[in-house]
C-alpha cells in the first residue's frame, strides 16, 4: 500500500527585515486601559501593552511560548545624485521627504549609471522611492525630447492589488510634474476602452507578469513605440518569483528583453526585494543579467514585539484518538476580535482563502454580540474576489474604515497600509522570508508594532514555537528557481517564436537547454525550421500553452445556482479539492455548498447554506521512478534524487466541525485521476537496518508513513516552500527500488527545486524531522508531529516510536558532508540560487 501526501498549490515566499534580535522573557499578563484615541500615534498603546491585554484572559499567558523584542533603529541620510532632476527632488520634498536614506541614493546612482540593481532592504524601507526617483527623472528628460514619444518605464507587480497601490503612489508623487509622467494600470481589470489610450500615451505602465506574457508581448507590434523607448523595467517584490512561478517569470523577462532589442532598446532592470539571501544572485537568475546589490538598510525602524503563540489542547480527540489543539483559525479569530475591541488596527494573514473567510465570519459574529457596528469594521480579503470587491476593500483599509482584516497573501505583497498596529499570522507561512514580510505590514508609519505567530497543530509550527532560534537566529532562505526546467522553457520558446522567429542567436538568451528542446518542439510539430529560424506553426495563440502560476487549465467559475450570479473563480488545479460536489465554499462571509462540479465546462454550481462543518478532500497516490540522477550511500541505505511520475486521485472528503476540527463523517467521490511528472528525493533502508531499528513488518508501514509526514512538515525550514508545495509517498516495498522507500516530490510539472534542496540538506532536514517527532509530548502521534491535514489515507497507519528509531538508524549512516558540498555529485547546480 502507498501512503501519500499530495500538494495543492504554490504560495509566494517573501523576504524579511534585516534585524538583530534581542530576546526577553514573556511579559506577565496585565489589564490595561488605553488613554486617548487608539489610532493617534501619540496616544496609541505600546506593542507590549497590546500583547499584555491579549494575554490577560484565562490561561492566555501560558499560550505565549516566546517573545522577541526588536529594538528601534536610527536612520542614515544621504543626498540624491546630482543627475536627478530638481523638479523630481522638489516633488519628493513636497511629500515630506527632505533627504533620502543612504540606500535610496545609492540605488538611484546605479540606475542612472545604467546598472541593473536589486534593492534588498527591509519592509517599509523606502524601496519604491529608490527606483521611482531615477525613473521619474528619466521620464521628465524624455518628455522634453524634440521627437518621438519620449522615455517609457514598465512596472511589474506579482498582484493586481500592488499595482493599483503603486499607481496611487506614483500619481501622488508625480502630481507636481504635470503631464510629463502619465501612469496607467494595464491588467485584466483594465476596461477595453482604456487599453488603447494606455498603449499610445501612458509612459509609466503598471502591469503584472501574467498580462505581460498573455497581452503585451504577443501584441508587441501595437506596443512598438512603448518598447522602443523603454528605459527602465521595475520588478517589484521580486523575491516572490520562486519555484515554478519564478521560473516562468524568468523566461517572460527574457522574451521582453529580446523584443526590446528588436526595437533597439536595452532597458535597465530595477528590482525591489525585502531582505533575502544573496539577492543579486537570485535577481541575476531571474533577469538573465548581471545585477548590482544594494542591501545595507539605512532606514529607521520602530520597536517590534514578536510573540509566538501556541493554542491550547482541547478535550477532543482526532483521527486515531490523537489529542487535538484548538485550531489556529479559531484562535486567530479570537485575537482579531480582541484587537478590534481595543481599537487596534490589525491584519490577520491566513494561508488559505477559506481560512481568511472563516476568521472574518467568526470575528464578525463575536463582535456583533458585543457591539454590532464594530462587526462591520472587520472583513476578509483574498484572491478570487471580483475586481470591484477588491478595490472597495483596499479603499476601506486605506481610509481606516476597516479596523480588522483577515487576508491571504493577496494583501501581503507590498500594499502600503500605513497606521497598522498589529499583525496576526495564522500558521507559519512557509518561509522565514514570508514571516518577516507579513510582520512588516504593521508599524509602517514608524510607530511600534506587534506581530503574533499563531501555531497550527502541525509538526513545523509546533517545532518553531518551541525553538524560536530557528526563526530569529537563522538567515533567510535562498530563492529557488530553474528557468531551464523543460516544462517551463518549452512553451516560452513557442511563445517567443510566435512573437518573432527564433534564431541561433537566441539560444544564449534562453539558456543552454534551448538547443536540445528546439528539435523536440519541431518533431512535435509546434515549431518549424525555415532557413535559419524556427517559426510557430499553429493557429492558436502560443502564449496560451502555459499558465505562469503553474496552475494550467481554465479557471473554474463558481456560480450561484439559483441566480446564475458569478461569485468568483477557483484555479483548475485546485478544483478537485476545493469545489468538488459537497464541498463547503466561503465567499464574502457567506457559506455555500457545492451542488455540482462540471469539469468539461469548468463550472461549479453552489447554493447558499449554513452547515456546521468544513470539508477536506482525501486522495490516493502512486509513484514510479523514471530516472535516478544521483545516489549517495547512507550506510546500508541510499539517498537518491531524480525524476518520478506521480498519479493522484481525489477519492473522498471529510466533514470537520468548524471550531474544533472534529471529524463528523466521510463521503466518497468519483473524480478522474491526474498524472504529474516531477522531481523527487527519496531514501531507502535495508533489512539489516530494519532489524537494528527493531522494525517488524507489522509496524513498518506506520513507521515509514510517520517519517514521511514529519519530513514533509519540516522541509519548509530548509527550502522556500510550504507543505502544500510538496507531496510524499511511503511504501514498505516499492517495485522500483525493491526496498522500503520514502519519497518527497515537487508538486509541479518538471519540479520546482524543492526536492533538490531537500537532497542537498538531507542530513540537517532529517535530523530536524527526527527531533520534531521525538520531542512531541503525545504518546502515539498527533497533528503536532506525525499526523497530516492532507493525508489521503486518513493518517492510518502511523507508528511514532518506529519512525524515531528508523530515522535514528538512517542518520547513523549519513555522510559527514552534505551532498551540496560534493560538486561531483550535484545533479543540477542551476536550480539553487545560493
Amino acid at each position: 500500500m502507498a501512503f501519500n501526501h499530495l500538494p495543492a498549490g504554490v504560495h509566494d515566499a517573501l523576504a524579511p527585515l534585516s534585524v538583530t534580535p534581542v530576546t526577553h522573557s514573556v511579559p506577565m499578563a496585565k489589564n490595561h486601559r488605553s488613554e486617548g484615541s487608539p489610532t493617534d500615534p501619540a496616544t496609541r498603546p505600546t506593542p507590549g501593552a497590546v500583547l499584555d491585554r491579549l494575554a490577560s484572559g484565562p490561561s492566555r499567558a501560558a499560550r505565549i511560548t516566546h517573545t522577541e523584542h526588536l529594538p528601534p533603529r536610527a536612520g542614515r541620510h544621504a543626498v540624491w545624485p546630482d543627475r536627478i532632476r530638481p523638479e523630481v527632488i522638489a516633488a519628493v520634498q513636497a511629500c515630506g521627504i527632505e533627504h533620502p536614506w543612504a540606500h535610496q541614493a545609492l540605488a538611484a546612482e546605479h540606475a542612472l549609471d545604467g546598472d541593473s540593481v536589486v534593492i534588498a532592504t527591509g519592509t517599509a524601507s523606502g524601496k519604491s522611492l529608490a527606483y521611482l526617483t531615477p525613473t521619474l527623472s528619466t521620464l521628465l528628460d524624455g518628455s522634453e525630447a524634440a521627437n518621438g514619444r519620449g522615455a517609457t518605464a514598465l512596472y511589474l507587480a506579482p498582484t493586481k492589488a500592488l499595482a493599483a497601490d503603486q499607481r496611487r503612489a506614483v500619481r501622488e508623487l508625480a502630481r507636481p510634474l504635470g503631464t510629463a509622467v502619465r501612469p496607467a494600470v494595464y491588467d485584466g481589470d483594465t476596461p477595453v476602452e482604456e487599453r488603447e489610450w494606455v498603449r499610445q500615451y501612458a509612459n509609466y505602465v503598471l502591469t503584472n507578469p501574467d498580462m505581460l506574457h498573455r497581452g503585451i508581448l504577443p501584441s508587441h507590434p501595437r506596443w512598438s513605440s512603448f518598447l522602443r523607448a523603454l528605459k527602465y523595467v521595475i520588478v517589484d517584490e521580486c523575491h516572490t518569483y520562486r519555484g515554478v512561478f519564478g521560473s516562468h517569470v524568468a523566461q517572460v523577462l527574457r522574451r521582453l528583453r529580446r523584443l526590446c532589442a528588436r526595437y533597439g532598446a536595452s532597458p535597465v532592470f530595477l528590482l525591489a526585494s525585502a531582505t533575502a539571501a544573496e539577492p543579486s544572485v537570485a535577481a541575476g537568475r531571474l533577469t538573465g543579467l548581471p545585477v548590482v546589490e544594494v542591501a545595507d538598510d539605512a532606514s529607521p525602524r520602530g520597536e517590534l514585539v514578536f510573540a509566538l503563540w501556541e493554542p491550547p489542547l482541547t478535550e477532543l480527540h482526532g483521527e486515531r484518538g490523537a489529542p487535538v489543539r484548538r485550531t489556529a483559525t479559531a484562535e486567530t479569530a479570537d485575537l482579531l476580535t480582541d484587537l478590534t475591541l481595543q481599537g487596534v488596527r490589525s491584519v490577520a494573514f491566513v494561508r488559505s482563502r477559506r481560512g481568511a473567510e472563516l476568521i472574518s465570519v467568526i470575528a464578525q459574529e463575536r463582535l456583533a454580540e458585543i457591539d454590532r457596528p464594530l462587526a462591520r469594521r472587520v472583513a476578509a480579503y483574498r484572491g478570487g474576489y471580483l475586481p470591484e470587491e477588491r478595490r472597495a476593500l483596499e479603499r476601506a483599509l486605506h481610509s481606516g474604515e476597516l479596523l480588522g482584516l483577515a487576508a491571504t497573501t493577496a494583501l501581503e505583497l507590498g500594499v502600503d497600509v500605513s497606521g497598522l498596529d498589529a499583525v496576526l499570522i495564522a500558521g507559519y507561512p512557509g518561509t522565514r522570508a514570508s514571516l518577516w514580510q507579513q510582520a512588516g505590514r504593521a508599524g509602517r508609519a514608524g510607530q511600534g508594532a506587534l506581530a503574533v505567530l499563531v501555531a497550527r497543530d502541525d509538526p513545523l509550527d509546533t517545532f518553531l514555537v518551541h525553538h524560536p532560534e530557528a526563526l530569529f537566529d537563522q538567515p533567510v532562505e535562498s530563492t529557488v528557481l530553474d528557468p531551464d526546467n523543460p516544462y517551463v522553457l518549452a512553451p516560452h520558446l513557442c511563445a517567443a517564436a510566435a512573437e518573432l522567429p527564433l534564431t541561433d542567436d537566441d539560444i544564449q538568451l534562453f539558456g543552454p537547454a534551448c538547443a536540445d528542446l528546439l528539435p523536440q518542439l519541431e518533431a512535435a510539430k509546434l515549431l518549424r525550421r525555415r532557413t535559419r529560424a524556427w517559426h510557430w506553426t499553429r493557429r492558436e495563440r502560443a502564449a496560451d500553452l502555459t499558465d505562469l502560476r503553474g496552475e494550467g487549465g481554465r479557471p473554474v467559475q463558481v456560480v450561484e445556482a439559483g441566480t446564475g450570479r458569478l461569485l468568483g473563480t477557483v484555479d483548475e488545479a485546485a478544483s478537485h479539492t476545493a469545489v468538488h460536489e459537497g464541498a463547503v465554499h466561503l465567499h464574502q462571509g457567506r457559506t455555500y455548498l457545492v451542488r455540482s462540479l462540471d469539469l468539461d465546462d469548468s463550472v461549479a454550481l453552489v447554493e447558499q447554506a449554513n452547515p456546521p462543518y468544513t470539508t477536506v478532500a482525501r486522495d490516493t497516490t502512486a509513484i514510479s521512478v523514471l530516472e535516478t540522477d544521483v545516489t549517495v550511500p547512507w550506510g546500508d541505505g541510499r539517498l537518491c534524487y531524480g525524476s518520478v511520475e506521480v498519479t493522484n486521485q481525489v477519492v473522498s472528503f471529510l466533514r470537520r466541525r468548524v471550531i474544533t476540527g472534529e471529524v463528523l463523517g466521510e463521503t466518497k467521490l468519483d473524480l478522474p485521476p491526474r498524472t504529474l511528472r516531477t522531481r523527487a528525493v527519496w531514501w531507502t533502508v535495508t533489512e539489516d537496518q530494519l532489524d537494528e531499528a527493531r522494525i517488524n513488518p507489522e509496524i513498518l508501514g506506520g513507521a515509514l508513513h510517520a517519517a514521511e509526514h514529519a519530513s514533509i512538515g519540516m522541509l519548509p525550514l530548509f527550502a522556500t516552500c510550504d507543505r502544500w508545495d510538496i507531496g510524499g509517498v511511503s511504501i514498505p516495498l516499492h517495485p522500483d527500488t525493491l526496498l522500503p522507500t520514502v519519497f518527497v516530490y515537487d508538486g509541479h510539472p518538471g519540479g520546482a527545486g524543492f526536492a533538490e534542496r531537500a537532497f542537498h540538506t538531507a542530513r540537517a532536514w532529517l535530523t530536524a524531522t527526527r527531533e520534531a517527532i521525538a520531542s512531541c509530548e503525545c504518546d502515539a502521534g498527533c497533528p503536532s508531529c506525525i499526523q497530516s491535514p492532507k493525508c489521503g489515507n486518513g493518517n492510518d497507519p502511523l507508528h511514532k516510536r518506529g519512525a524515531v528509531r528508523l530515522l535514528t538508524v538512517l542518520l547513523k549512516g549519513a555522510p559527514e558532508e552534505n551532498p551540496e558540498e560534493r560538486p561531483e555529485e550535484r545533479p543540477q547546480e542551476k536550480t539553487e540560487a545560493s
